[in-house]
């Protein structure tokens, strides 16, 4: 005779929502089986020892999905997440945070194809501009720009080093018809007593 009474089972059923599928020989959820959670959450695909372990799909209840791979309750390897605002991302998992390689598609039609961190754009990556048709492609240091990069743009790029998703120091303009323009990107300082807050201005190597 089990030691847990009726209403111990019904409280732990309760806890775990409902589930139709395979068990293991110490009732576990074990192999395929499709579960729908307290909360109004519902998932299918396979288990391990009462864990999401495996492949599998799981639909939140406030519209997104995620299609991928499972490590003991966790998104871990390579799946597809889809997210109430439209945006999505196909690419590596590491323990429910991005990281590796994968590329995210925003609501505005931008899409970055790179590396993560995180949950952050962090290391090599190509991040297109849907509305300009600009690119850039460069280094990335906790979703910003950072470091060496260059903008590509329909007729010139410019290469050059970043701070803050901002081209600042030493670069150069690159134009389709061959010629090229070295400088240098400087922060002017702000003025308080006008308001002006400093921008960047380029300076022409020729200018120096």
């Amino acid at each position: 005779m089990s030691d847990t009474g009726s209403d111990d089972l019904e409280n732990e059923r309760n806890k775990l929502g409902e589930y139709e599928g395979d068990r293991n020989a110490e009732g576990e959820r074990h192999g395929v089986g499709r579960a729908v959670l307290p909360n109004g959450d519902i998932y299918q695909g396979h288990y391990e020892n009462g864990m999401r372990h495996g492949s599998g799909t799981y639909y939140f209840k406030n519209g997104a999905r995620y299609v991928g791979d499972y490590y003991q309750n966790m998104k871990h390897g390579q799946g597809l997440f889809y997210y109430p605002d439209g945006s999505k991302y196909e690419g590596s998992w590491d323990k429910d945070v991005r990281k590796g390689h994968g590329v995210y598609t925003y609501p505005n039609g931008d899409m970055y194809d790179g590396e993560w961190l995180h949950h952050l754009r962090h290391g090599q990556g190509l991040y297109h501009f849907h509305e300009t048709g600009s690119k850039y492609k460069g280094s990335w240091v906790n979703g910003n720009m950072e470091s060496g990069g260059e903008y590509i743009h329909c007729n010139h790029r410019y290469k050059g080093i970043f701070a803050n998703n901002k081209p600042l120091g030493p670069g150069k303009y690159v134009f389709d018809n061959g010629c090229e323009q070295g400088g240098e990107f400087q922060q002017t300082e702000p003025d308080e007593s006008d308001g002006d807050a400093g921008v960047l201005k380029w300076i022409p190597n020729c200018m120096k």
